[in-house]
């Protein structure tokens, strides 16, 4: 694949694209032949930035889906997948020459718009995100009914990585961080390794050019010795498997340095240099047969030892693209290497996922493509549709066991609570405790590689809503968003009788049912958000009352007073009742912003988050309720601690840097030592995000941040 790529890179004729595809197809169907006419035809007169003939880019790219695939009607809708965008042809007319099949591919290709120059937004910006959020789920949408079109589409992104250079940097870096954050993962998703790599490699080098730079001059420097090492090692394993009754026609054996962001990668997670990466080299053992694979795997670990922490079998436990292999890094003394052993069906499947149905006529059966459907979350935002894909795609796995030996594979750092929602919703949402390992553990505990997980239920639903930003996968937190959203509505709904219900000194039960005479329960629950609406309701009850035999004002008791708003410590309260102070329920401490309700007693509002348990129960039970919100600013107040370095500039910096991060400062402490030299400082600081783990992301992306703490807890007066 590497020279075949290699080839493509460098092809800037059409001549030369077209001997390129036809040497990939051994006999070109007459509609091939014809896609490709078509296409040359309507793409005349066109050219890329490079200045080269625009026609060159689908034609390589139906090479590449070619050498992927060998299946000809995906080499025809790549041939013609920018048609309908970018000239006069139509959907129905290719439909016509080409047939349904072909025609709902370039459709879906179609709908999957890339971003435009004029379209360029600036890499670290909201609009960024969301720009890229809506081309991945148009990639999603396009693939539900035929996964052919996400394989082109990597094709596709492919050859644009590989002709980045005729784009302007600011751009190249653009497509790069996409390609790294959207393509990539979806290609290891569909199981195309060969995709994957060349992807993450391309990008890798654009967004990170020193850090590849560094890798790849290790690696080219000392080429010849870990080739060295390579082949003395492969030798030893091919004596090792003659002398213990293996033919040479029974098994292949090739060697190669790792891929250069896999490399990347490790150095990053372990925060180690390149020279302390364990294993640079791996090797790849191809036998015929499944339990073959285990006599290697004894033979190497007999005649080599292994560091059996490292040791991982995907044959008996597959990763959930349908990957399966043997892995074991082993130490000789040539280093320590990585060993991969697979049948040649299973490296088949491991170089092409999902393209290997259509390239070898088998393997589709192999590739789990659930995941495409759990990845339509249709009631999110944009970018937290975004955040939830990324959440599922671009994260290394883990391989948790029931009890009863089924397994699930969950993103690194998930916890019991994602292995319960990953079972089933019903047993995340009725989740209280978990056994690990037969140990008791918390619903938060986090699963490492192998754990086993019994997840202890209760026959009543419970909210885990401060634990969103804990779980890792998104069926989890779309789990946990959607419970907690419906509980605040019912909250809500059942608070806005309540409140009228003090306000008029009725019982609750008949406000509710003259709520829904007048036919306004469906929006009711807007009351304890809006004062102007808590009136409108008030003027409609009145209204409708008044129409009656008894004038409404008569049905309520002598006292009754006109409601009105009231400022009392940092909270606005709109009632008709003497209130004297304001008190915090210990039970759920609730801060500056979170969402609250007020129980009316003894001339007191007595303030719980709106998630309480103890709330809920005492709303169940119609205690008296009044309106509340928070008053004035809704900035949220933090104290940060960050490291600073004792040069000339460094606080004008850190001052200008902040200012950028629109917060506002409102105290600045420096750390001295013995020596006179500033070794931190402490800033408070109010900020319009609310989330202190957003501010925190955000604030480590700049200074090196010590420690964040909110002081906007509602029991600091």
């Amino acid at each position: 694949m590497e020279v075949f790529l290699n080839k493509v890179k460098h092809i800037h004729t059409i001549e030369e694209a077209k001997s390129l595809l036809w040497k990939q197809l051994s006999s070109p169907s007459s509609m091939t032949v014809k896609a490709l006419d078509l296409s040359l035809r309507a793409h005349d007169g066109q050219t890329r930035k490079s200045g080269e003939p625009y026609i060159v880019h689908p034609i390589l790219v139906a090479a590449i889906t070619a050498k992927i695939s060998n299946d000809e009607t995906m080499v025809q809708a790549a041939l013609l997948h920018d048609v309908v965008e970018d000239t006069s042809f139509s959907i129905e007319e290719l439909e016509l020459a080409f047939g349904d099949d072909v025609a709902h591919m370039v459709e879906g290709l179609t709908k999957i718009v890339e971003i435009r120059d004029e379209e360029l937004i600036p890499s670290g910006s909201d609009e960024r995100l969301i720009n890229s959020a809506l081309t991945f789920r148009k990639m999603l949408i396009a693939s539900i009914k035929d996964v052919r079109v996400l394989v082109i589409k990597l094709c596709d992104r492919l050859h644009n990585m590989l002709t980045l250079d005729a784009l302007r940097e600011e751009k190249q870096k653009r497509i790069a961080e996409e390609t790294l954050v959207v393509y990539a993962p979806i290609a290891h998703r569909l199981g195309i390794s060969q995709l994957k790599n060349h992807l993450e490699d391309l990008s890798f080098k654009t967004i990170y050019p020193e850090d590849y730079a560094k890798i790849d001059s290790y690696i080219q420097s000392n080429a010849q010795n870990l080739q060295f090492k390579l082949n003395t090692f492969i030798q030893k394993v091919k004596m090792y498997m003659i002398q213990n009754g293996f033919d040479e026609d029974e098994f292949d054996i090739f060697g190669r340095v790792k891929h250069y962001y896999s490399i990347y990668m490790k150095m990053h997670r372990k925060g180690v240099s390149i020279e302390e990466v364990l294993d640079l080299l791996a090797v790849r053992i191809i036998v015929h047969e499944p339990i073959v694979c285990y006599k290697v795997l004894g033979l190497m670990h007999l005649s080599f030892t292994p560091l059996i922490s490292r040791f991982k079998d995907y044959i008996a436990v597959p990763k959930e693209n349908g990957y399966k292999t043997i892995h074991t890094t082993l130490f000789s003394e040539e280093g320590i290497l990585e060993v991969q052993i697979r049948t040649e069906e299973m490296h088949r499947l491991a170089e092409y996922g999902v393209a290997a149905h259509w390239k070898y006529k088998d393997g589709s059966d192999s590739v789990n493509l659930e995941w495409l459907e759990s990845l339509h979350y249709q009631n999110e935002s944009v970018e937290e549709f975004y955040a939830l894909a990324k959440s599922d795609l671009f994260s290394e796995d883990i391989t948790v066991f029931s009890p009863k030996g089924d397994y699930y594979t969950l993103p690194k750092d998930s916890t019991a609570l994602d292995f319960a929602y990953a079972v089933h919703s019903e047993v995340g949402s009725h989740a209280i405790d978990a056994l690990v390992n037969k140990r008791n553990a918390s619903l938060l505990t986090v699963l490492k590689n192998g754990d086993i997980v019994k997840i202890i239920k209760d026959d009543t639903v419970h909210l885990h809503c401060s634990w969103l930003d804990a779980v890792k996968t998104s069926k989890a937190q779309d789990g946990i968003r959607s419970a907690c959203r419906a509980r605040i509505k019912e909250v809500d709904t059942l608070s806005a009788y309540n409140i009228l219900a003090t306000l008029f000194t009725q019982r609750s039960s008949d406000v509710k049912t003259l709520i829904e005479t007048l036919e306004i329960q469906d929006s009711i629950y807007k009351l304890p958000l809006q004062v102007d609406y808590c009136k409108e309701v008030m003027h409609q009850m009145a209204d409708y009352m008044g129409t009656k035999e008894v004038r409404f004002w008569e049905l309520l008791k002598k006292g009754y007073k006109k409601p009105k708003l009231k400022e009392l410590e940092h909270l606005t309260f709109f009632t008709n009742r003497a209130l004297e102070g304001v008190e915090f329920d210990y039970c759920c401490h609730p801060k500056v912003g979170d969402q609250i309700v007020a129980f009316y007693k003894d001339s007191k509002a007595i303030i719980h988050h709106k998630l309480c348990k103890k709330a809920y129960a005492k709303i169940l039970a119609n205690e008296k309720m009044i309106f509340v919100r928070w008053s004035g600013s809704k900035l949220s107040r933090y104290r940060l601690t960050i490291s600073l370095q004792n040069k000339k500039g460094i606080l004008a910096d850190l001052l200008a840097k902040l200012s950028e991060l629109d917060l506002n400062i409102l105290s600045i402490e420096l750390g001295i030592r013995s020596s006179e030299k500033a070794e931190y400082c402490q800033i408070e600081v109010e900020s319009h995000e609310a989330k202190k783990q957003n501010l925190e992301e955000k604030l480590g992306q700049k200074f090196k941040l010590i420690e964040i703490i909110s002081l906007n807890d509602a029991y600091n007066k």
